[in-house]
């Protein structure tokens, strides 16, 4: 009796594992497709803009493969279920680290080669070129990032887009302070019918005096985010420096309520010294 009572049960519940599957499963996956398609168009969208050709089929694998294969290589080196999941959070949120730094590397290696394209923008007007054949030159005599995206300008006006469009597409795609300064001269340039190779070369000793300042800023904030790091790395280090000697040293913080207000008064009190070295360390906006 108690066997078919048993045997009952298994098949109640596999009838109800089916019909849980039958309902949800579907729409589960539906779901799921729908977030997935989203991510791939928003990585493949990303990636485009990078001039970073990838086929929607390998990106979408490799998004869908990247937290997998994570969790199955930390659950099989630390036999950790708990880790194996951390593993599989950060290999779903992966991806979108990579491609930000791959978008900001890109940036910086952008507004670094700004100085140099406009120096040969300069003397490409001052030889008696127009803006566009300096562009072209640009294009021709420079490496990527900057050669890429003029000439994803230079196509663009050619296709019928106005400068003023696409010089504005281009600081959305690459927003930079510099740029900024750049585009606003030359189509200021371009409406009044201004000296444009006085403006560009006007702007090269701009953008060359501000970076100095920024580079002299950046080593006079240096001894500030030291102290910030030393202060911030000090307590842990002591910690573990004393604990090493002898592991109850701190068991009456612990144990009793004015220790664990007097800890809490010191967590406070870092974190307070912390945003207020960081906030005095930061490199202001030039």
């Amino acid at each position: 009796m108690q066997i078919y009572l048993f045997l009952l049960i298994l098949l109640l519940i596999f009838a109800a594992v089916i019909l849980l599957a039958q309902v949800f499963l579907p729409a589960f996956l539906s779901k799921y497709r729908q977030v997935q398609e989203k991510k791939v168009e928003e990585a493949s969208k990303k990636l485009d803009n990078m001039f970073m050709e990838v086929e929607r089929k390998k990106l979408s694998f490799f998004l869908i493969l990247t937290p997998i294969v994570l969790t199955l290589c930390v659950v099989f080196i630390f036999k950790s279920a708990v880790m194996g999941a951390v593993a599989g959070a950060v290999g779903i949120i992966l991806p979108n680290i990579l491609i930000k730094f791959w978008e900001k590397k890109r940036k910086d290696t952008f507004t670094n080669q700004l100085l140099d394209g406009m120096m040969l923008l300069s003397g490409c007007l001052k030889a008696g070129l127009s803006i566009l054949q300096a562009f072209e030159v640009m294009v021709e005599d420079m490496s990527g990032p900057i050669s890429q995206e003029f000439s994803w300008v230079l196509k663009e006006i050619k296709m019928g887009v106005s400068l003023e469009d696409s010089l504005k597409r281009l600081n959305r795609r690459m927003p930079s302070e510099d740029l900024v300064l750049i585009t606003n001269a030359i189509l200021v340039s371009s409406a009044t019918g201004g000296n444009l190779v006085n403006v560009v070369s006007r702007i090269c000793v701009t953008i060359r005096d501000t970076r100095k300042l920024k580079n002299n800023i950046k080593t006079l904030t240096l001894q500030g985010r030291l102290q910030g790091i030393i202060m911030g790395l000090l307590p842990f280090v002591f910690i573990w420096f004393v604990l090493t000697f002898n592991k109850e040293h701190f068991n009456i913080m612990l144990t009793t309520e004015i220790g664990r207000m007097l800890i809490a008064v010191a967590v406070f009190l870092l974190v307070v010294g912390l945003f207020l070295i960081a906030k005095f360390s930061k490199l202001p906006e030039v």
